[in-house]
C-alpha cells in the first residue's frame, strides 16, 4: 500500500518547489511531511521519533539554503527521513530500510542532498568543517555547511574534536544543536545538566530574547554597531548562566536557545544566520516524538517501534502458539544479573546503549553497579580497564560496529595491561535493515589477532550463558585475558534457554553431528544453519560431520588435527569477514600443520553489503543453509563424474 501524502506535500518533489512556497504554507507543509512519516512507518516500520522531532527543522533548513550546494549533514541520520522525503524520494520512501530499497540513513550513493554518508554518531561537524575548508580552499566563499547534531551526539569526543577545530577557523559553518534530552535512551552526564541550565535560566532567556532583537533592529546601522550587540550579548551570556558559555570558549557564536517547532522563527533565524560568516552554533530546542502524542510521551519505546496502528497507537508484534526463543540480547540482560547476585565484584558498562544491548536489566535491579557512559564508546572502554585495575569484573557492552570506534583502546589500555574485561559484542554479523554502517562484519578479525585477547561465539543461549559464566570465574579473571563474546542481532534457538550454568574449557570446540568425506566447520549462532543444511543433504544421502568451534582464539587444536586427519574436504562458515577471520584461522592452522585439504570458506566477502532482512543478506553473501549446502556439494561433486 502506497502512502498518499498531503495536497501540498505532493507537489514538492525537490527542495526548489519548497522554495518557491510562500513563507506563511510552511507550517502546511511540516504538518504534512510529518502526517506522511506517521503513516509510512505505522505501515513499513523504520525510525519514528527522530524525525517527527525535527520536521520543523526541517523545512526551514532546506528552505532558507540552498540544497544541495549549501552542504547539509545530518548526525547519525535517524532523524532525516524528513528530509529524504523532500529531496526527491518520497515516492520512493515506503522501500525504505526494505532490501534493495532506500537506505535508512543518509548514504551519498543514494542522492546529492545526501552530503555525508553517516549511521554512527558524532561525526557531522567534523565532515562539514572538512567541506567547509575545502570550499574555502577552492575560492567559494559564499557556500554554507550546516551540521545537525543531537545532544546525545554532542556526548562523544570527536563532536568536541570537530568543534575545537572549527573554533580555531574562520570557516563557513554552521552547528544546530538538536536538544531533545534523547539519543535512543535518555542522555547522561554532565553536558545534559550544562544544557538545561541554558534552556531554564529565565533570566538569561528575557535578555537575550531582547539583546537579539535588538540586534535585528541594529541591523542597518553598520558592522561596528552589530559587533557591539553581539560582545553586549556575549558577556550576558558569561554573567547570567552558572558556567560561561562552554561553545563561546571554543570560538563558536553561540544563538539561541530557540523553540524548534516555531516554524516561522527557525526561517527568521537562519535566514539571519546565513549571512554572518565564521563559525557558529544554533542551539534550537525539539521534542522527539513531536506531533504522534505516545511517542511523545515514551520517547525510547517509539524511537524503532516496528509496525503500529496509527489510531490506537498499538504496536504490532507476531503471536505464536509455542513459546519462541528469547533475544539474545535478554539473555545477556538477564544472565548478567544473575551472575551479578552471586559475584559482587561484577559490574556493567554500556555507551548510551541501555535499552538496545538489555544492560537496563542489570540498571533497573543494581543502579550503583551499572553505568552508561553516554555516546562514547573510547571512554566507555578505558573507563572499564580503569574498573579492572582494581578487581571490578567489568562486562563491557557494545554493538559489534561500534567497538570499531574503541579498537585503540582495547589494545592499549586493556590488552597491553592485561586486564581481564569482558567485551560482549551484540549485533555481531549482520545487523539487517540498518545496512553496512551497522553491520558486525569484522570482529572476529579484529579481535583475534590482539595478544592477551580471548575470542568466542555461542551457537545458541546456553552457549552464551556458559561463557559469560566462564568468562567471570576468578581463574579466567586471574589469567590476565580480556574475553570477547559475540553474538547477533534477534533471536536464538531455545524457548527453555535458562539452563544451568556450567564453566566452559576456553578453546574447547564440540562435535554437533558425525559424518564422513566433508567437516563443516562453523562459529557462533551460524552454526544453527549448518545443523539444518546437514538435515537437507541427509536426504539426498550426503552426510557431512559438523563440528562447533566455539573459540576463534584460541583454536581447538586437537579437535583441529583429528579434523584434518579424518577429512580432505572442509568448509568453514562465520557470519562476519572472510579475509582475517575464523576461516582464515582454520586455513593458517592447516598450513602450520603441514596438512593439505580442499576448504571453502563461507562468510562475509571483501565488500561493503547494503542493507535488508538477515536471512536475505546472509543468502545473498551465500552462507544461509542452501548456500552451506551448495558449498558441500560444490567440494564433493566437482570435477568428478556422476552417474546418470
Amino acid at each position: 500500500m502506497l502512502i498518499t501524502p498531503g495536497n501540498l506535500l505532493a507537489t514538492i518533489n525537490t527542495p526548489d518547489d519548497l522554495r518557491r512556497l510562500d513563507k506563511s504554507r510552511l507550517p502546511q507543509v511540516a504538518d504534512e511531511l510529518r502526517q506522511f512519516i506517521i503513516d509510512d512507518v505505522s505501515v513499513y516500520g523504520g525510525h519514528f521519533g527522530a524525525s517527527l522531532g525535527v520536521v520543523e527543522l526541517t523545512v526551514a533548513l532546506h528552505y532558507v539554503f540552498n540544497t544541495p550546494d549549501d552542504q547539509l549533514v545530518w548526525d547519525v541520520g535517524h532523524q532525516a527521513y524528513g528530509h529524504k522525503i523532500l529531496t526527491g524520494r518520497r515516492d520512493r520512501f515506503h522501500t525504505n530500510r526494505f532490501y534493495k530499497g532506500l537506505s535508512g540513513f543518509p548514504k551519498r550513493k543514494e542522492s546529492d542532498y545526501d552530503s555525508f554518508g553517516v549511521g554512527h554518531s558524532s561525526t557531522s561537524i567534523s565532515a562539514a568543517l572538512g567541506m567547509a575548508v575545502a570550499s574555502q580552499l577552492q575560492g567559494n566563499t559564499t557556500r554554507n555547511h550546516i551540521a545537525v547534531i543531537g545532544d546525545g551526539a554532542l556526548t562523544a569526543g570527536e563532536a568536541f574534536e570537530g568543534m575545537n577545530h572549527a573554533g580555531a577557523t574562520d570557516s563557513n559553518l554552521l552547528i544546530v544543536l538538536n536538544d531533545n534530552c534523547m539519543s535512543i535512551d535518555p542522555n547522561v552526564g554532565a553536558l545534559r545538566e550544562y544544557l538545561t541550565d541554558i534552556t531554564t535560566s529565565q533570566t538569561y532567556n528575557r535578555v537575550k530574547d531582547e539583546v537579539w532583537n535588538l540586534l535585528g533592529k541594529m541591523d542597518k546601522l553598520g558592522k561596528t554597531a552589530q559587533e557591539l550587540v553581539s560582545q553586549v550579548q556575549s558577556g550576558i551570556k558569561s554573567s547570567l548562566l552558572e558556567q560561561s558559555n562552554l561553545f563561546e570558549s571554543l570560538h563558536l557564536r553561540y544563538f539561541g536557545p530557540i523553540d524548534g517547532h516555531d516554524i516561522d522563527h527557525l526561517v527568521s533565524v537562519l535566514d539571519d544566520l546565513k549571512n554572518i560568516p565564521g563559525p557558529k552554533l544554533l542551539h534550537v530546542l525539539t521534542v522527539k516524538g513531536k506531533g504522534y502524542a505516545l511517542a511523545e510521551k515514551d520517547q525510547t519505546k517509539w524511537h524503532a517501534p516496528g509496525l503500529f496502528d496509527k489510531v490506537t497507537g498499538e504496536i504490532k508484534k507476531k503471536i505464536y502458539d509455542t513459546p519462541q526463543p528469547p533475544k539474545y540480547q535478554d539473555v545477556f540482560g538477564n544472565t548478567l544479573v544473575e551472575l551479578a547476585e552471586k559475584n559482587g565484584r561484577i559490574v556493567g558498562v554500556t555507551p548510551a546503549m541501555p535499552s538496545g544491548s538489555s544492560m537496563n536489566i542489570m540498571m533497573k535491579a543494581m543502579p550503583t553497579r551499572a553505568f552508561d557512559v553516554g555516546i562514547a564508546e573510547q571512554h566507555a572502554v578505558t573507563f572499564s580497564a580503569g574498573m579492572a585495575t582494581q578487581g571490578e569484573v567489568v562486562f563491557c557492552n557494545i554493538y559489534s560496529t561500534f567497538m570499531q570506534r574503541a579498537y585503540d583502546q582495547v589494545i592499549h589500555d586493556v590488552c597491553i595491561q592485561e586486564l581481564p574485561v569482558i567485551f560482549c559484542l551484540d549485533r555481531a554479523g549482520f545487523a539487517g535493515a540498518d545496512g553496512p554502517t551497522h553491520h558486525g562484519a569484522y570482529d572476529l578479525a579484529y579481535m583475534r589477532c590482539i595478544p592477551n585477547m580471548i575470542v568466542a561465539a555461542p551457537m545458541n543461549e546456553q552457549e552464551l550463558r556458559n561463557m559469560m559464566f566462564t568468562a567471570q570465574s576468578a581463574e579466567v579473571q586471574q589469567g590476565k585475558q580480556a574475553f570477547t563474546i559475540r553474538y547477533p542481532r534477534g533471536e536464538g534457538v531455545m524457548p527453555n534457554w535458562k539452563t544451568p550454568l556450567e564453566q566452559q574449557v576456553i578453546g574447547k570446540g564440540r562435535l554437533v553431528s558425525d559424518g564422513e568425506e566433508v567437516a563443516i566447520l562453523t562459529i557462533g549462532h551460524i552454526g544453527n544453519y549448518a545443523v539444518e543444511a546437514t538435515r537437507m543433504l541427509a536426504k539426498e544421502g550426503i552426510r557431512p560431520a559438523h563440528f562447533d568451534m566455539r573459540y576463534v582464539k584460541p583454536l581447538d587444536t586437537a579437535l583441529l588435527h583429528q579434523i584434518f586427519s579424518r577429512f580432505s574436504r572442509v568448509v568453514t562458515v562465520e557470519d562476519g569477514c572472510v579475509m582475517g577471520g575464523f576461516g582464515s584461522a582454520v586455513l593458517e592452522f592447516m598450513t602450520d600443520n603441514g596438512y593439505m585439504a580442499r576448504v571453502k570458506r563461507l562468510g562475509i566477502p571483501d565488500a561493503v553489503i547494503e542493507h535488508g532482512e538477515q536471512i536475505e543478506l546472509h543468502h545473498e553473501c551465500g552462507f544461509d543453509p542452501q548456500g552451506i549446502a551448495d558449498a558441500v556439494r560444490e567440494l564433493l561433486f566437482t570435477g568428478r563424474t556422476v552417474a546418470v
